[in-house]
Formats: C-alpha cells, structure tokens, sequence
C-alpha cells in the first residue's frame, strides 16, 4: 500500500497498476450426512482458568480454596481435587499501569491430615512473545519433529499429543498435612499470552489456585560511586518475582483479576458464551465411529459421498446432532461461562473402523475441516470461497494407521484453518472390496481456537452435490 505522502502518484498511476477488487464470496454447499459424535467426556477434573482472559491487575485468577478467613469469600470456590485431574491455564498480559511483568502463580494446599503427593505426569507451558510467536503458516504442513507451529496454544497441543514433558516442572510434590506449597511460578511479559496444561493426579484432597501478581519493587540507598563529592545516597529501584509471603497475602486477602470478561447470557437476541473459571468435567473424548452404536465398522461412503463428525459444538454450533460437546462445569464463578465452551485442552481420541462394503477397490480421505457454524440441518456443510480471512484452528493432529503396503504410519500434521475452510485432506487410504482398515485421530483442541471443527471421511468419485452459491440455503 502506497504512503498517504504520496496521493499524486496514487491519482496518476496506470490502471494496469490499481488492485483488482476481491472475488466475490460465495457459499459452497456440500450436501452430505452429519452424525453426532459416538461417545462422551470421562469424568476427570480440569481447573479450567481462562477468565479474565485479558489480565490488567494483580488478583486471583481461580481458587478452589475454602471461603473461611479470606477477605473476599466469592473469590474462592471451596472445591477439593483427589485423584487425576488436570490444569488449564490461558492468560493474557496488559497491564493498566506501568508496564511490569505479570508472574502466574499455582498453590497447591494438602486439606488432610496426613501426607498427599502430587504426580505432575506431563506439564506443558508456552508464552506466544518467546517460545511460539505467530506466524503466517500455509492450511497445512506434515510435521514429523514438533518444529512447526504458531502462537503458544498450537504448540502446546502439537506438544501433548507427542507426550512432551518439560523440564523444569517438577515431577512431584509431597505435601506434609496441612501444608501450602507452590507447584509453578511462570513470567507473562506485557502483552504477552501464556497456554499451561498439567496432568495432574494426588493422593489426596488438595485445594489449588492461580494467581497473578507483578513483579516487586525493591528499594535501596547507595553512593553514586561516579562522583565522589556527593555523599547523598541515590535510591535505587529493582524488580523482583513475588515472594511466597507475597502469594500468601494475595490468596487470603485478594480478590479477583480485573478486568472481568462479560457475563454468559443466552437471551435470544444474542447469546453470549462468557470465558471459563472453575472445575469442568472432562479431559478427553474416546469414541469408536461405528455404524451402530456397539458396531465394529464404519462403513465408507459411497463413490464421490461424505460423512462428518463435528468436534467441539457448543449450544449454538451442534450442526443438526442437538449434541452439544463442551465440558460441564462442577464450580464456577457466577460471571464465568456455564460450560467449558471450546473445550480447551481436551483431548479427542477416536478410532475409524473403516470397511469398505462395495465390490470396488476404493480410495478414502480423512479431512479436518471449518465449515460455517449451524445449529440445524444435518444434510449438508457450508463453506466459504474464499474463507473469511480470521483464523478459526491453529494446532496439530496426529493419524495412525497401516498403509497401503502394510506399513504402520504414524503422521503429524499442522492446520491453520479459517472460517468457512473446506481444507484438504490429511490421508488418503485404498480399500480393496470388503478390506476393513482402522485409523486413529489424535486431536487436542488448542487454546486460541474457535469451535466447531468437523472430522470428514470421503469416498473418490464424481461429486454432483456440492452447490455454490450467494445464499448458505440455496433451492434443492
């Protein structure tokens, strides 16, 4: 784009020289089954913090610690945690006033009378600003090393599903009886976000909280050594992380991070989901796609046919199934979403039997894909050409499978999709007549993204239902 400096030359320039005005955008519309989703949540805890998701002073952000002798009671959510459970954590840095480091910080509290220990199993922590930045990445990439992603939650999701476990988390904690300890302290720089997800298991009950404080000044006097004949003392300033009297203060007498997300409502002229804070129930999805239910095969479709499965619906996104996907909440805050919509961190794990019943060899894809949102009509997906240009996915998933030849593939890729994204295909398997042929789908649902997703299977053939055009419900 030329510099407003020059508006004679904009004027003058040859018409070969002016952009041509953007494509039209059309609808496609693939008129095809939409199946609800087998299966269900388990039942594993996450202390789920991503309200306020926009952090601007100091202040707790989720605590499940007992309401008794803090200041502000309706900052505490009195609920234990015994057993497996997860930690989720998604924050952004902006700070109203001077422009310091925020530290996120996690408490954990043995509420017993006798030792507890705390197994961290896999611990995954990534700011946007220095590990995973973001980029303009192509739809889709295959990523064999975990060397491709952008922004924190991509990496973070490609990182789980490959049971990456850092470092500098500890691998326990043991908990003498009543005893207060801090699992995790981790800097979130100005304008920064930070994605965090623990799998987590006690011995038992604990109470936990996250908590945000800036860094603490510390004052001191000392001689300006540079000039010898002034004997006044200057101040110096530094900046240091808080201390745990500093947490310890903050959990009793604090009350909520400001500035707070906007309360759910599902009035009909608008619904509003709101961000999660509190206990949701559910940390993966296993499911086997059958077509019975208590089925051993998934029948492929017919030549230049598809079926999808959508992943992560919400109330206002089931795409005809009327299931709606996003983890309930056990506790939570009274301005804070009703479910864990998005489902943030949950992992879908689900199995294709696929088996074709035709007389055929036939060739099958397995795709990803970011229709428009729907909640009625389970006879078709829209799409957009070209997508809306606001991403809607960025993250990983992993496909194995036994190919062609026999051999066991194990294959990663990275998606970047936008609303509206008919995206291309992951894999493509061949199906002799009565071959049956299982693919597993890892997909962990990042932080960052928006839901729903649909998973797709196709059969090659010549297509004659797709419908492009001006309206999402063109005639049939």
């Amino acid at each position: 784009m030329l510099p407003l400096m020059y508006p004679v030359l904009l004027a003058q320039a040859p018409a070969a020289f002016v952009s041509p005005a953007p494509p039209a955008q059309r609808y496609i519309v693939e008129q095809q089954d939409v199946r609800p989703l087998p299966g269900q949540l388990d039942n594993i805890p996450v202390f789920n913090s991503n309200s306020p998701e926009v952090i601007e002073g100091a202040g707790i952000l989720l605590s499940t610690f007992p309401r008794s002798g803090t200041t502000h009671p309706h900052a505490h959510l009195n609920q234990t945690l015994e057993g497996r459970f997860d930690f989720f954590s998604h924050h952004i840095s902006r700070p109203a006033g001077e422009k310091l480091t925020l530290y996120q910080g996690v408490l954990v509290y043995n509420a017993s009378s006798r030792p507890v220990t705390l197994q961290v199993h896999q611990a995954v922590s990534y700011l946007n600003s220095h590990d995973a930045p973001f980029i303009d990445l192509p739809a889709q990439l295959e990523d064999p090393y975990g060397s491709i992603y952008s922004g924190p939650g991509s990496r973070l999701a490609g990182d789980v599903i490959r049971g990456v476990n850092q470092p500098y988390f500890p691998s326990q904690l043991v908990l003498r009886p009543r005893e207060l300890r801090m699992l995790a302290v981790m800097p979130i720089p100005v304008s920064s976000a930070r994605s965090t997800l623990m799998r987590l298991e006690s011995s038992g009950p604990v109470y936990m909280a996250n908590l945000a404080l800036y860094e603490m000044p510390e004052y001191t006097s000392v001689l300006d050594l540079n000039d010898p004949t002034n004997e006044e003392p200057v101040t110096k300033v530094t900046y240091n992380p808080p201390t745990m009297r500093d947490w310890q203060n903050l959990l009793t007498q604090g009350r909520l991070a400001t500035p707070r997300d906007r309360a759910p409502s599902n009035s009909t002229e608008r619904y509003i989901y709101g961000r999660v804070a509190g206990i949701s129930v559910g940390s993966e999805w296993n499911a086997t796609l059958t077509d019975q239910p208590n089925g051993n095969t998934l029948t492929i479709p017919q030549p230049g046919e598809s079926f999808s499965y959508p992943l992560s619906t919400t109330d206002t996104g089931t795409h005809g199934t009327d299931q709606i996907q996003s983890a309930p909440m056990l506790v939570r805050y009274s301005d804070t979403a009703l479910r864990a919509h998005g489902n943030y961190a949950v992992h879908y794990n689900l199995k294709l039997p696929l088996h074709n019943d035709t007389n055929r060899t036939q060739t099958v894809f397995v795709t990803v894909q970011t229709p428009l949102k729907k909640s009625h009509l389970d006879d078709r997906l829209v799409f957009l050409n070209p997508p809306e240009d606001r991403i809607f996915f960025r993250g990983s998933v992993r496909l194995r499978y036994r190919d062609d030849f026999g051999r066991d593939q194990e294959r990663y890729f990275h998606l970047v999709q936008r609303q509206g994204q008919r995206a291309e295909p992951l894999i493509e398997v061949r199906l002799r007549p009565g071959d049956r042929r299982d693919v597993q789908v890892d997909f962990l649902y990042p932080p960052d993204a928006t839901p729903p997703q649909v998973l797709t299977v196709s059969t090659l053939g010549r297509r004659n239902l797709a419908i492009e055009s001006p309206s999402p419900n063109p005639p049939q």
